[in-house]
């Protein structure tokens, strides 16, 4: 667990740090949308320097998100088809998100299945258009706090989990960087880890 910024309150402090030590920090942590969701098995960091992510470009209306205060949501549509979740990070110059590609369910699983219209717990929130789907994350949410309401956020206990690292997904530039993290052994990833690090 890495230590929340002076200065800032518990749950956005914690975001008040570099992208890539966050996104290995999350997880194990819970996140909740109105009372669903579960524990962040898998995640992906971008930063402004990073050619694969949308803020590498300066701010625009799109992403004007990742460019505000660490510990809010960045929404957007992936390929103007699925809606996407990621936690803002406040690092310096702005521009750094992470994006939950995968959570293990465990609170309003009923209401993932409907959602999702599936009952496979595996499937439901493997991948970050799955897991919005089955949290109910939508457009309005772009730029919430995950400290308030509809979002509860709770970081992962003390004792670091098992983490694996490897290539992102679905990008066409730096797509080497190991900036891909998860669970090891978890079977609620989108996808497994080849050629892992640790």
């Amino acid at each position: 667990m890495i230590p929340a910024a002076a200065g800032a309150g518990p749950v956005r402090g914690y975001f008040n740090n570099d992208v890539v030590a966050v996104a290995r920090a999350l997880i194990g942590a819970r996140i909740l949308v109105d009372g669903v969701g579960g524990r962040i098995v898998e995640t992906e960091a971008y930063s402004r320097a990073d050619p694969a992510s949308h803020s590498a470009n300066g701010p625009t209306a799109r992403n004007a998100a990742m460019f505000g205060p660490g510990g809010h949501a960045y929404v957007y549509r992936s390929y103007g088809l699925h809606w996407c979740l990621n936690l803002v990070c406040a690092a310096p110059g702005g521009g750094s998100a992470v994006l939950l590609r995968a959570i293990e369910p465990t609170d309003g699983i009923e209401t993932m299945q409907a959602r999702r219209g599936m009952t496979d717990l595996r499937l439901l929130c493997a991948g970050p258009g799955r897991l919005a789907q089955a949290l109910g994350v939508t457009g309005a949410m772009n730029g919430l706090a995950i400290d308030a309401p509809p979002f509860a956020f709770q970081p992962a206990a003390e004792t670091a989990p098992d983490i694996v690292a490897g290539p992102r997904i679905g990008i066409s530039r730096a797509i080497d960087w190991p900036w891909r993290f998860g669970l090891a052994g978890s079977r609620f990833l989108s996808r497994p880890f080849r050629d892992a690090a640790g």
